[in-house]
């Protein structure tokens, strides 16, 4: 596995969010979008992989590190992420994937080309919705109660990260996220809270590549049923030994994927 992080420099991008970039202005960068308690150096294991001349845009999203004070929601977010970040490879995982999705569908002309790891459109129903949103409540409350440190572990603990092995770095960077910032992004940018997309997915014009672990099976299912939806230009693929956190799980295959398609 080659090792390319040492061979970038960050530079800062100014606008609300915490986001840098990296890499040469030769090509449409990759603009990275993590998950729910991680933050944009979660990405590390795929960026290792990228080779550095690669243009990388790595942002903090709303309520998390960098950005912990924004508090917004996934149109508001959607709308300031493209912004900062410009035209581009939309990259997504879970929340992310549900923020770059919502990006693809305001901003269209921003995105060259669509990437949703462990994605989904939301919930399609009033009633799945109001379920989760109580569940997302209680979740907020419990970060309250327990503080971001306990909360992370207990999170980590959930079935759909069985596979999932955080080196001790990879959690103390989730740690920099804070009480206030994970609460208000559970409340204004949670699955629960998220208007379905199911009936825009047929709006969307570029290329989109679905990535999915074939141990998840319920983001399995959606994956189905999302391309479907969206028709002849996206594809799917499902990565071998892999949960929810594929890119982290299997991150040479989820590279290679990726690669492939943004070639």
């Amino acid at each position: 596995m080659s090792n390319h992080q040492q061979n970038r420099s960050w530079t800062k991008i100014d606008g609300p969010l915490f986001a840098e970039r990296s890499g040469s202005f030769s090509a449409p960068s990759q603009i990275l979008l993590h998950g729910f308690t991680q933050t944009s150096q979660s990405w590390n294991r795929y960026i290792n992989l990228v080779d550095p001349e690669q243009p990388i845009i790595r942002v903090d999203a709303p309520g998390h590190a960098g950005s912990s004070s924004v508090a917004a929601d996934l149109n508001s977010s959607a709308h300031m992420v493209v912004k900062q970040c410009g035209f581009g490879d939309y990259i997504g995982y879970s929340m992310g994937a549900r923020l770059a999705l919502h990006i693809a569908l305001l901003h269209p002309e921003s995105v060259r080309r669509l990437v949703l790891i462990s994605g989904s459109p939301g919930l399609r129903t009033t009633a799945e919705q109001i379920e989760r949103q109580q569940s997302d409540e209680q979740l907020a409350r419990e970060i309250s109660q327990v503080g971001v440190s306990q909360f992370v572990s207990k999170w980590l603990s959930n079935p759909m990260f069985a596979n999932l092995v955080s080196t001790e770095g990879e959690i103390k960077d989730r740690l920099r996220n804070s009480v206030d910032g994970l609460v208000s992004s559970l409340t204004l940018s949670g699955t629960g809270s998220q208007q379905s997309l199911w009936d825009r997915l047929s709006e969307l014009s570029m290329p989109v590549l679905l990535i999915v672990g074939e141990n998840d099976q319920k983001f399995v299912d959606i994956a189905d049923q999302m391309r479907e939806a969206i028709g002849a230009q996206c594809e799917v693929e499902v990565i071998a030994n892999a949960g929810h956190s594929v890119h982290l799980e299997q991150t040479v295959a989820c590279f290679n994927v990726i690669e492939k398609f943004v070639r």
